[in-house]
């Protein structure tokens, strides 16, 4: 497949958890930093009222959709890709690899919470992955300095940055010139495991979510076929 989808216009990679696991083995094989997104309805809905925001996920070299509403709401996407983003296939693919070569990761993470959370979940899935180091990022202080020194001291391969958009993308877009590394791989807020088992209320807010989504989507539809035929 491969190739670029607009998703409220912007551009999410149409790519298997395979062909998408190609490329970032391709990546871990280079010097420069390569940077991955796992977006989400939410970063979506965020983005496209704010251009700044959407303006940084461009700059990212793979995008990929965290959440099979994406897909679903654009209605595109087979049922094997659906079934891949709903089981993560990409993820355990990727963490498979980072375990298997001893990979160094350094973790940002926003609390202490969330540190132990991530810290406990590679370890005790994955423990040929070696924690390089994690470090707390705060979405309102831009203490960059300390954060990149960090990393850069630390001889990392993949920085895992589970951070709040749009402070994940901005902390990338500011730094990706100086940070040494060979993958950031930015999985959000929703990937750290200590939210994954959501509660009740939290189902009920992204069911809410999911479903304003699949609205946004359909009005931009309309907006661009109205477009359209006046042309």
């Amino acid at each position: 497949m491969d190739g670029r989808i607009q998703v409220l216009n912007i551009g999410i990679d149409d790519c298997t958890a395979k062909e998408a696991m190609k490329r970032t083995v391709a990546y871990m094989g280079t010097e420069a930093i390569n940077v991955i997104e796992m977006v989400t309805v939410d970063t979506l809905m965020y983005a496209s009222s704010d251009p700044s925001l959407r303006e940084n996920i461009e700059k990212i070299d793979l995008v990929i959709p965290g959440e099979k509403e994406i897909l679903e709401g654009v209605d595109l996407g087979e049922k094997r890709q659906l079934q891949e983003i709903e089981q993560r296939t990409y993820l355990k693919m990727f963490f498979r690899f980072l375990h298997k070569n001893h990979s160094r990761v350094f973790l940002l993470v926003e609390t202490e919470e969330e540190a132990e959370g991530f810290y406990r979940f590679l370890e005790e899935g994955y423990s040929g992955i070696q924690i390089a180091g994690m470090a707390k990022v705060s979405p309102t202080d831009e203490a960059d300095d300390l954060v990149v020194n960090a990393v850069n001291g630390a001889e990392t391969d993949c920085i895992i940055a589970s951070l709040s958009s749009p402070g994940q993308e901005e902390f990338i877009t500011r730094n990706r010139l100086l940070l040494n590394a060979r993958v950031w791989l930015g999985v959000g807020k929703s990937e750290n495991p200590i939210y994954r088992s959501r509660g009740r209320l939290e189902r009920i807010a992204q069911f809410i979510n999911h479903r304003l989504f699949r609205h946004e989507v359909e009005k931009n539809r309309k907006k661009e076929l109205e477009t359209a035929a006046q042309h």
